[in-house]
């Protein structure tokens, strides 16, 4: 993607912010309205096509921005964007879209609200771009270098927001309502996602077989356990009923488990446990004009770049009850032959889990890996 297109798209998701909001939403402040005209000619640069320079970068200069999903949400996060031109624009804007202050509740929490599903999707989305709005005034050439993007999760809307495929406004309202609809879904039944480190003869499809018999064996019918995270080779995220997750805990060593931790969400993310939440977010998908990006982003669902507009209504509904290969999708960015420079990686939001994930895929990515701090200094914990 050229230089113009990657800086153009940013500018085009931040134009839309200010010139109009969700269908049926209330117009943000007009007071944010001349926000967007500080990025107009970058916008007007990427409509003019590729230039020669761009064409001739070496991967080296080239960059690619990851943005997290749930779960890294933390009280505090945004603090340290707040001085950034137009950060405070964006929550401002934010709360016109979702009804509430966003803004205050990411500052202040309490954690236990954050943490729920309902809270924390926008407030990660809103974080993560806001965290892109930081980096594109301290290095305005990553973004104007950037080739590709990837979201884990609902982090994938953030990207393709970023890339100019959807407005920041319309973009938050879907996040806003396939959060509420996954949280009511995860209240339906008692489930959730655990983590497993495990081993090179790990076999965790038959280790779900085996915790589902055992469900059955418990009178539950119809159970759900399967993979519902590709993270990176031997790590596996399993979702499904609580009995059937605290079965693998308890016999981790017959499964060749290292390690299981069980995730602060609200539910089996990521399954058919999901589907009640499939009708709410595809009504609100076929509202939303969806572009093509103007930088490659990679789905959730295969790991391949999305290639029209279509194609990305019909996988971000699917990505709701679907497996998150990002363990392929790492391998899609950065394979290449031996000898070749990787490109700067910026993982743009809460938490380092995303770096963390791509040194267990590619070490070699790995070394040009940042992260751009939405907390001030002294929050950050420790990863």
């Amino acid at each position: 993607m050229s230089v113009r297109a990657a800086r153009g798209a940013w500018a085009r998701s931040w134009g839309a912010v200010f010139r109009r909001g969700a269908s049926g939403l209330p117009q943000p402040p007009l007071g944010t309205a001349g926000v967007a005209e500080l990025l107009r000619d970058a916008t007007v640069a990427a409509e003019d096509g590729p230039s020669e320079a761009a064409a001739r970068r070496a991967p080296g200069q080239c960059s690619v921005l990851l943005f997290p999903g749930q779960g890294s949400q933390v009280v505090g996060m945004g603090r340290g964007l707040l001085g950034y031109p137009r950060v405070r624009e964006l929550y401002a804007a934010a709360r016109q879209v979702l009804g509430y202050d966003l803004l205050e509740l990411s500052l202040h929490g309490p954690q236990e609200a954050l943490d729920r599903t309902a809270y924390c999707q926008p407030a990660v989305f809103v974080a993560s771009l806001a965290a892109v709005e930081k980096l594109h005034h301290l290095q305005p050439a990553v973004i104007e270098n950037c080739v590709a993007a990837a979201g884990f999760s609902v982090g994938e809307f953030a990207a393709l927001v970023f890339a100019g495929a959807m407005e920041f406004s319309e973009g938050l309202y879907a996040v806003k309502i396939r959060a509420e609809a996954m949280q009511e879904a995860s209240e339906a039944v008692p489930s959730g996602m655990l983590s497993i480190l495990g081993r090179p003869q790990t076999k965790f499809n038959f280790a779900c077989l085996e915790a589902r018999e055992h469900c059955q064996s418990l009178g539950i019918e119809d159970p759900v356990c399967e993979v519902s995270n590709y993270l990176f080779p031997d790590c596996r995220v399993i979702s499904g009923h609580l009995e059937a997750l605290q079965f693998l805990q308890k016999n981790s060593s017959k499964y060749h488990f290292r390690r299981t931790k069980m995730l602060s969400v609200s539910g089996g993310f990521h399954t058919r446990l999901m589907e009640p939440a499939l009708e709410p977010l595809a009504q609100v998908l076929k509202t939303i004009e969806i572009k093509k990006p103007l930088v490659a982003v990679h789905s959730n669902v295969d790991g391949n770049k999305y290639m029209h507009p279509k194609h990305i209504q019909k996988l971000l509904g699917k990505q709701v009850v679907s497996p998150v290969k990002w363990e392929q999708t790492m391998h899609a960015i950065y394979e290449r032959k031996k000898g070749s420079e990787f490109p700067q990686t910026f993982e743009v939001g809460p938490g380092k889990q995303l770096g963390t994930i791509l040194r267990s895929c590619n070490q070699q990515a790995w070394k040009s890996y940042s992260h751009v701090e939405v907390l001030e200094a002294a929050q950050e914990p420790d990863p």
